[in-house]
């Protein structure tokens, strides 16, 4: 890989990573303020969902990393790169639901594109990564779904 196609895969990556850190920070944010009486359903939902994005969060960083370049790691350097919106309000259970299904679909979105760069320069350990992002995406969004049936 040159310098230039590292480059390339590190700023996919830090929009992955963004994405991911602003998803997390909504999930966790839904978590703490969701009522209603799907209350204890979606606490636990969304729990486990932030979790899981706290530790993708770090394995993206050390990517970006191990590819040469330094992660972002401020909450203004992610509001320039994330593709999702963070909440500022305070939406009810179902636009919670709603919201978060589509940005996990932006953040598999997001995964799929450091596929695409990854995979230009042969690097299968970044695509590899985001396979396993846009996998994880695709199943929590359609977790989400199922409970607006």
């Amino acid at each position: 890989m040159t310098t230039d196609k590292n480059q390339e895969i590190a700023d996919a990556l830090s929009v992955l990573l963004a994405t991911s850190y602003t998803l997390y920070l909504k999930t966790h944010n839904y978590h703490w303020n969701v009522t209603g009486p799907m209350f204890t359903t979606l606490h636990t939902l969304f729990e486990t969902q932030y979790t899981e994005l706290a530790l993708a969060v770090d394995e993206i960083a050390e990517r970006i990393r191990a590819v040469g370049a330094f992660a972002p790691g401020s909450y203004a350097a992610f509001a320039k790169l994330t593709k999702i919106k963070e909440e500022t309000g305070q939406p009810g259970a179902k636009d919670m639901i709603r919201a978060l299904a589509a940005d996990q679909a932006a953040t598999a979105d997001s995964a799929r594109t450091v596929i695409e760069v990854a995979e230009s320069a042969g690097d299968h350990v970044s695509a590899d990564l985001a396979i396993r992002r846009m996998d994880i995406h695709a199943k929590n969004a359609w977790m989400l779904r199922s409970h607006l049936d």
